[in-house]
């Protein structure tokens, strides 16, 4: 099957082989690791007059009525739809996804902009009932200042619209750095920004920039005190350089990191549509989701059924182009990631895991190929406590309900969870205070493909973060507390008696 030219690609939105001519950061393309150019690094100098250019256009965003900054939201929205199709090759391009996956992230920043568009009319706060006669008491939102939005390479674009969305509609200015493995769909996305701003026609310079870079970029933003709110998605060790930084100077992170996510499979599962959640969750984006389904814990009753059916499925799946029609995993990243995963696989046969598949593909056009694994392991290893961006699937057994909810939670992270279940006791349990210890916790549905209307987000060394839908957007306002007295007296809170 004939593809288009990669060159053809970035061409359709907007991206001109000048742009990649010069000296900077290599981009390549996950499917067959060819360099297609070079994007220039932000300087110290550079990162220094963007944020000063944020803080200024800030000023003058911030006083722009919330529904007129929803418009712009809504023009690129507009934009994102007329560019779904290009704008989701080069996701597939640049970070290896199969043509749906591609698709479906730029329908989540198509999404975004809907929510946020709406938001720009519901920024609301409270009245609150004041003890002191002739008062009334309220709490209001005000825009907070310019917005960091650090991206992985995983989501290269849906993640920054999460943050760039609501900060815009919040009256914020938004500073994006982007994965050093995906700056191609950051400019991509760019140009189709561009679109929308040129209608808007009035957004005032600095508004939305992009920083490209390694990170001493992320660094500076991350120090800078004229930054109120740096948002971060990537791995733990990330969060641990940047969190202590942001805090020390008062600042606000909003941390989305590590996932080490589980699945609890009980005896009452319909074990077909387990099966089915557990493939795409698990397997989905070559298992390099932050969401990503790294541990099944089966009940022992129903363990070797549930296996013999993944077998089967994980037997079908076709490794290769993610172009290509049939294809639903494609490559890993880098040669780098696929060195991780083939490390973890060792490491979980020298802890007395048994492991089916895995093996390095070679479909010899380059890239980062392999089998997606199944690892059985005798307990929760040290390996399984550990976070693998890759398609390995840990797969341990349970007796009791109680022990199964232990060894969920009995890992750092805290992202995403599920059960499968239909005993109507297990599932609230696993929803309440005494079940998953996770931000995200789903029942009969696995634990990835989170939809934009809820906070996304976990706990424990996932951050505490969250982004995107229901109140996230509060992470990127300030609150006042506001008291009004429309009385001729003035008395105290709390009875106190202060006469001159």
């Amino acid at each position: 099957m004939t593809h288009p030219s990669h060159a053809d690609v970035l061409a359709a939105c907007g991206i001109d082989p000048a742009d990649l001519a010069g000296p900077g950061l290599p981009a390549r393309s996950a499917i067959d690791g060819a360099i297609l150019g070079h994007v220039p690094a932000a300087t110290a100098r550079e990162t220094e007059a963007a944020v000063a250019r944020a803080v200024s256009a800030f000023r003058l965003w911030r006083e722009v009525p919330a529904p007129r900054r929803g418009e712009l939201v809504r023009l690129l929205g507009e934009e994102l739809r007329a560019a779904k199709a290009e704008l989701g090759a080069v996701v597939t391009l640049e970070a290896g996804k199969i043509v749906s996956e591609g698709l479906g992230e730029v329908q989540e920043m198509i999404d975004i902009c809907d929510f946020a568009v709406g938001l720009s009319r519901q920024l609301h706060g409270l009245t609150i009932a004041s003890e002191r006669p002739g008062h009334r008491m309220m709490e209001t939102w005000h825009p907070i200042g310019p917005v960091a939005v650090i991206t992985a390479f995983n989501f290269p674009v849906a993640v920054w619209s999460w943050n760039a969305a609501l900060a815009l509609v919040c009256g914020n200015p938004v500073l994006w750095k982007p994965s050093e493995k995906a700056n191609l769909a950051a400019l991509a996305t760019m140009r189709i920004l561009g679109r929308a701003l040129a209608r808007f026609g009035d957004a005032p310079e600095g508004l939305v920039q992009l920083l490209p870079g390694a990170g001493d970029i992320g660094a500076a933003l991350a120090a800078d005190g004229r930054v109120p709110v740096v948002s971060a998605t990537g791995s733990t060790r990330m969060g641990r350089a940047v969190a202590p930084v942001v805090a020390a100077r008062f600042g606000r992170p909003i941390l989305e990191l590590g996932g080490n996510n589980a699945m609890i499979v009980a005896p009452s599962a319909d074990l077909d549509m387990a099966v089915r959640a557990i493939v795409f969750s698990a397997v989905g984006t070559a298992g390099q989701r932050c969401t990503t389904l790294r541990r099944l814990i089966v009940h022992e009753d129903v363990r070797a059924d549930l296996l013999a059916r993944l077998t089967r499925a994980y037997g079908s799946l076709r490794v290769g182009d993610p172009r290509t029609p049939g294809v639903l995993v494609g490559p890993l990243i880098d040669r780098g990631a696929l060195a991780a995963m083939q490390a973890s696989l060792a490491q979980a046969r020298a802890e007395g895991g048994t492991v089916h598949g895995g093996a390095v593909v070679e479909t010899g056009q380059g890239g980062a190929y392999a089998a997606p694994a199944i690892v059985e392991m005798p307990a929760q290893s040290a390996i399984v406590r550990q976070e693998t961006f890759a398609p390995i699937l840990y797969v341990m057994g349970y007796r009791d309900f109680a022990a199964a909810v232990a060894m969920q939670n009995d890992v750092p992270q805290g992202l995403s969870s599920c059960i499968f279940t239909r005993d109507l006791r297990e599932a609230e349990a696993f929803m309440s205070a005494a079940g998953s210890d996770c931000g995200i916790a789903n029942v009969n549905i696995g634990p990835s493909g989170a939809e934009i209307g809820g906070a996304f987000g976990g706990e424990k060394e996932t951050g505490g973060g969250r982004e995107s839908g229901s109140d996230a957007w509060k992470g990127y306002m300030r609150r006042a507390t506001n008291t009004v007295n429309y009385s001729a007296a003035l008395p105290l809170a709390q009875g106190v008696s202060f006469d001159v």
